[in-house]
């Protein structure tokens, strides 16, 4: 099992990180703020909590993997690796929600493109080829 089933869960976080991205692009071309009871602000927040659901997820099966593992890895960067992007979600998406200007949905773009880039140092470092 191991790892490659992680890797398959990443994946699939990052399409959703990048989709979130892209649906927020979209406000941001519109000029509309994330607002919780608005239809397209909506459907983005509904992606960003799954996008969330599966971080945190990924962090604890992170975890447990890293527990049990006798490699030698850099446990403070894989550990950061892992909660960082469990934290930059929900502060991105209080940050737009709380921004009414078409600037609101760029914070989430750019909290939704580190995922991504933060998936792919957490498995160099698993992969231990950083």
């Amino acid at each position: 099992m191991g790892w490659t089933v992680l890797d398959l869960f990443a994946d699939g976080l990052t399409f959703l990180a990048l989709g979130a991205a892209a649906w927020a692009v979209l406000l941001m071309v519109l000029n509309r703020p994330v607002l919780a009871g608005h239809p397209l602000s909506a459907g983005l927040l509904v992606a960003v909590g799954l996008l969330e659901l599966g971080l945190l997820a990924r962090a604890v099966a992170g975890g447990i993997l890293l527990a049990s593992t006798e490699r030698t890895l850099d446990t403070f960067s894989f550990l950061a690796y892992l909660a960082g992007p469990v934290l930059i979600v929900p502060l991105a998406t209080a940050w737009s929600m709380a921004e009414r200007s078409r600037w609101g949905p760029g914070v989430l773009v750019v909290g939704c493109l580190a995922i991504p880039v933060m998936a792919v140092r957490l498995q160099q470092i698993w992969a231990r080829h950083g």
